[in-house]
């Protein structure tokens, strides 16, 4: 445990890991006030494209946490930053919540609802069927598809519910094409997270509730990895899976000295 706490930074996921829907999980501001007082680089990584930076912040600020918005980073901020860099001021048709319309718009795309260079796909609350109509239209006449991340499912106060890859499913299977997923577990945004971070996977650990995003994003990008069971993966789901994290924890609040 002594080198996992000195580790230098710490990418933690949020849903499961730091809160249930609207509920700090116990020991979480504890474990938030030690990485302060030890000086910790970190950073919330979350697949969730839904809200801004801004708006996190302010969510956990209701909870009862106080984190500058500068702390977090969403696959929304990562589809649009990997967007710009294959195809400058090009435009998108968007499913998705303010979070990720405002991270495109934000990286120089423009709303294009006729003939986009992308159809970009997040996780959404209000999802209908002229939406899929006019995406699988536009993929169909040369749009690339884009999921912001390739949860299948998500834990909220109420239980399981769909998330992104089993929403953007009917789309790929409509049209025969398979979404390019950015978020967790894409090596692509561990990059950009310890980039933001300006450190080493070395010096770097990340900690989630999820063998499929979070821990296998850990060991595809080299770093230490910490399972908590406080969100989907439970002890006697390990069995299922060909890779291990090198910790497994019942919750953040094990890491405090």
């Amino acid at each position: 445990m002594e080198n996992l706490r000195n580790k230098k930074c710490f990418i933690c996921d949020m849903d499961g890991v730091i809160y249930h829907g609207n509920r700090l999980i116990p020991k979480v501001k504890e474990f938030v006030e030690w990485l302060e007082s030890s000086g910790k680089n970190y950073l919330f990584l979350t697949n969730s494209s839904e809200r801004s930076p801004k708006e996190l912040a302010q969510k956990l600020a209701r909870m009862g946490l106080n984190v500058g918005e500068e702390h977090f980073y969403t696959s929304a901020l990562a589809t649009a930053s990997y967007l710009k860099s294959q195809c400058p001021n090009g435009s998108v048709y968007v499913i998705g919540e303010p979070g990720l319309t405002q991270a495109l718009y934000d990286a120089g795309f423009t709303m294009n609802d006729i003939n986009p260079d992308y159809v970009v796909f997040g996780e959404t609350r209000s999802l209908n069927y002229e939406k899929i109509e006019k995406a699988v239209k536009l993929v169909f006449n040369g749009a690339k598809l884009i999921g912001t991340n390739s949860d299948l499912t998500a834990k909220v106060e109420s239980g399981i519910i769909p998330a992104c890859r089993a929403l953007i499913s009917s789309i790929e299977m409509t049209t025969g094409r398979t979404a390019y997923f950015i978020g967790k577990p894409n090596p692509l945004m561990m990059r950009h997270a310890l980039k933001k971070l300006d450190c080493h996977r070395i010096d770097a650990v990340i900690i989630g509730d999820r063998m499929d995003t979070d821990i296998l994003a850990g060991i595809e990008s080299e770093l230490d990895t910490v399972l908590v069971l406080t969100g989907v993966t439970e002890k006697q789901d390990l069995i299922n899976y060909a890779y291990q994290p090198k910790y497994v924890l019942e919750s953040v609040g094990d890491i405090l000295p």
